[in-house]
C-alpha cells in the first residue's frame, strides 16, 4: 500500500480521520513554523450526548450539510485547525447570537430540535464558540509575532444538488467550482496576496483542464471567522473564505471522488509557497 493509500483508508465517512480524537474533542490544533494556517471549522461531525437525544435530524441530513473531508483538504500545511464538533452544535462561523441554530431559517429550513432547546444546554455549547475564538486569537498572535503577518485560508464546501440525489445541478453560471470570498476583507490592502490565491489556483490543472474559480458569486465571505481576523489583525490577517463546490463528492450518500480530492489537497498545499512570498515581499 503507497502512502496515498494509506492516508485514504485512515479516512471516515465525515472527512475526519481516524486518528482524530473521540466524541469529547472539540478540535485538533496543529502548530508549526509557517505565515499560512488554514482551517476546516464545519467539517466536524461529533455531537454531545445531551444534544443527541434533542435532535430532530438523522445523522445523514446533518452530514449534507456540514463540510465533510475539509479537513482532509488541508492536512498537508503546518499550520492547521480542525473542528470535530458538527454546525448543528455551534457553528462557530456564525456570531455567537446566531451560532447555535435554534429557528428553521438559521438552518437551510431544517427543523433542528424535536422540541424547544434548553437554556442550559444553548449556553453550554456557546462555551465552545467563545473558546474557539479565544483560541484561535491566542494562535495568531503567536503567528504574527513569529512572522509579523499571516495569511488564513478559511476552507468550506457547499451543496448543489439540494432537490434530490438525481436532481440538476445548480447554474454553473452561479455556482464556481471554487468560490472566494472576501467581504470582510481590505481588498486594496491585501490585493497583492489576494491575486496570488487566484492566480495559483486558476493555474492548477487537474483531468486536462483548469478549474472555475470566481470571487464573490455563490459566497461573498460573510462568515463569522473572516470578520474576527480582519477585525483584530487588520494590517497584519488576510483571511480568505474558500468554497469548494462538492463537486468531490455525492452530496446525498457522502462517498467521495477521491482521485479529486486529492487534486485538492494537491491544490491547496501548492499555493503555499507563494502566499509566504508574497507576505515576504511586504515587508
Amino acid at each position: 500500500m503507497n502512502e496515498e493509500e494509506r492516508d485514504l483508508n485512515m479516512l471516515n465517512r465525515t472527512g475526519e480521520t481516524l486518528t482524530d480524537a473521540g466524541n469529547d474533542s472539540w478540535w485538533s490544533v496543529h502548530r508549526g513554523d509557517s505565515p499560512i494556517l488554514a482551517t476546516a471549522i464545519h467539517d466536524g461531525h461529533g455531537l454531545r450526548a445531551d444534544l443527541r437525544a434533542l435532535m430532530a435530524l438523522a445523522d445523514d441530513e446533518r452530514l449534507r450539510e456540514e463540510d465533510p473531508y475539509t479537513a482532509y483538504s488541508i492536512q498537508d500545511l503546518a499550520n492547521r485547525v480542525i473542528v470535530h464538533r458538527s454546525r448543528f452544535e455551534v457553528d462557530l462561523n456564525r456570531p455567537r447570537d446566531g451560532a447555535v441554530y435554534i429557528d428553521p431559517s438559521q438552518a437551510w429550513g431544517l427543523n433542528v430540535w424535536r422540541d424547544a432547546l434548553p437554556r442550559d444546554l444553548h449556553e453550554r455549547s456557546l462555551v465552545l464558540h467563545d473558546e474557539y475564538y479565544r483560541m484561535l486569537r491566542s494562535m495568531l498572535l503567536s503567528i504574527e509575532r513569529r512572522h509579523g503577518s499571516f495569511v488564513v485560508l478559511d476552507i468550506h464546501s457547499y451543496n448543489h444538488r439540494r432537490d434530490g440525489p438525481g436532481s440538476v445541478p445548480s447554474d454553473p453560471a452561479a455556482a464556481p467550482e471554487i468560490n472566494i470570498g472576501t467581504h470582510s476583507m481590505d481588498r486594496s490592502h491585501w490585493a497583492d496576496v489576494l491575486e496570488t490565491l487566484l492566480d495559483g489556483f486558476r493555474r492548477f490543472e487537474f483531468r486536462g483542464r483548469r478549474f472555475d474559480v470566481r470571487e464573490n458569486v455563490a459566497f461573498q465571505g460573510r462568515g463569522e471567522q473572516t470578520r474576527f481576523i480582519h477585525e483584530h489583525f487588520p494590517q497584519t490577517g488576510c483571511a480568505i473564505a474558500i468554497e469548494f463546490k462538492k463537486f468531490f463528492m455525492d452530496e446525498w450518500t457522502g462517498e467521495p471522488d477521491l482521485e479529486m480530492l486529492e487534486a485538492l489537497r494537491a491544490l491547496i498545499v501548492s499555493t503555499v509557497p507563494d502566499l509566504v512570498k508574497a507576505l515576504d515581499a511586504r515587508r
